[in-house]
């Protein structure tokens, strides 16, 4: 059964930075996810198994992902925050229908 545990969100100021963790059950292509309040579900970022990484544009040049497969954990870096990235963030695999951590709360606020 796969399984997806998420942590290191929490609240940053405006051009701060934090990391998220994403521990998984086992070695997947993943991919990070966002939804803010009243808002779709936006893909961030996917990283593949060989550490091949795929950005939106609006984190490009900010946040990385990267992934240490031999605790099979992917992680997030994300700098230069900003209002906007204000959301729950989840780690996925299988795409929409696949498997979805928990959530995690990022807010960025003075």
């Amino acid at each position: 059964q796969v399984q997806l545990v998420e942590s290191g969100g929490g609240l940053v100021q405006p051009g701060g930075s934090l990391t998220l963790s994403c521990a998984a059950s086992g070695s997947y292509i993943m991919g990070w996810y966002r939804q803010a309040t009243g808002k779709q579900r936006e893909l961030v970022a996917t990283i593949d198994r060989d550490g091949t990484t795929k950005y939106a544009d609006f984190v490009k040049g900010r946040f990385t992902s990267s992934r240490d497969n031999g605790r099979n954990t992917v992680y997030l870096q994300m700098n230069n925050l900003k209002p906007e990235d204000t959301a729950v963030y989840y780690c996925n695999t299988g795409g929409l229908r696949g498997y979805w951590g928990q959530g995690t709360q990022v807010t960025v606020s003075s």
